[in-house]
């Protein structure tokens, strides 16, 4: 059985994964975290936390809400900064087989090419994922994301700053996300990650104000499943290069209707904070339903239901 998938098939450095599994950033750490808990060598990709030019605390106090289906947080991309990343993780994950891409997030263009340049040539780190979903400041505090032009200068600034695989993450939170992606994937996006978080809200009706610390939130868990689903179908059937389908992905059911939809990949997130094990679980019930099934290469899933 053939479960490898090629994500960055126009890269001189390929980006090869021994299933198509991953874990979403923001809800795996460090990957270290989890390491004591299953062989995390087994999963095809591990995505760090977004990481920023320097340390950030994150947001104040509550983060997180449980809503119906789901959860609100709202960390605030608490990292411990590039530099220490380079020195304290890449040289651990340098000695791992799962390869490691490092989420990264700026406040400006400039932000995101300084990354990409500090990574590139770090031994340990196999890939980059760009998180277009934060707010650009000299745009007005739109997301980068939003609109495709903003979203495509974000990529072509990494893309010129590093040889490393470059994967762009969209937002849910635009007009036409099929645009966006054809936008980033014009300008040099090897694969494109789908959905990051749908911004919500929850109240505190004893206290009569917003629940969370920073007011507002990122909803995610299988309550956004549909959602991303369906852009995942979008967007597969607007660019060529691979896409990896995130958001609310908590079954091996799961994962297969995002392969079928046409990602190459699959991302588990908020299903890892109630479940540590979830992705070697959907990994190995992916594996049963292709025994169970016949189905002897991975490729035969992906954009099956597109045929």
């Amino acid at each position: 059985m053939n479960l490898s998938v090629q994500l960055a098939p126009k890269n001189q450095r390929g980006l090869l994964l021994a299933n198509p599994v991953m874990t979403a950033s923001g809800t795996f750490g460090y990957g270290t975290e989890y390491s004591h808990i299953f062989d995390i060598q087994k999963l095809g990709a591990i995505v760090c936390k977004g990481t920023t030019l320097e340390p950030r605390d994150g947001n104040p106090q509550p983060r997180l809400a449980e809503t119906p289906s789901g959860l609100l947080n709202s960390i605030g991309l608490q990292n411990i900064g590039i530099k220490a990343l380079i020195k304290e993780k890449a040289p651990l994950w340098a000695s791992w087989r799962v390869p490691v891409i490092v989420n990264i997030a700026g406040d400006t263009t400039n932000d995101y090419a300084q990354l990409a340049g500090e990574l590139d040539g770090v031994a340990g780190i196999s890939a980059i994922e760009v998180n277009i979903g934060c707010p650009n400041i000299k745009g007005g505090g739109a997301e980068f994301g939003a609109d495709p032009e903003s979203a495509a200068e974000v990529t072509t600034a990494v893309k010129a700053a590093t040889s490393l695989p470059v994967l762009v993450k969209l937002t849910p939170h635009t007009s036409d996300i099929a645009k966006v992606a054809m936008a980033v994937a014009e300008a040099g996006a090897d694969a494109i990650s789908l959905i990051n978080t749908l911004k919500g809200i929850a109240i505190d009706i004893t206290r009569r104000r917003p629940l969370l610390g920073n007011i507002t939130g990122g909803l995610s868990g299988p309550a956004i499943k549909p959602v991303a689903l369906y852009m995942v179908y979008e967007v597969a059937g607007a660019v060529e290069v691979p896409v990896i389908g995130c958001g609310g992905i908590t079954t091996a059911s799961d994962a297969i209707e995002f392969i079928m939809a046409g990602a190459s990949a699959i991302q588990v997130g908020t299903a890892s904070l109630t479940n540590p094990r979830a992705p070697l679980d959907v990994l190995q019930e992916i594996e049963q339903f292709m025994e169970k099934e016949g189905i002897e290469s991975l490729t035969d899933l992906i954009g099956a239901a597109r045929r």
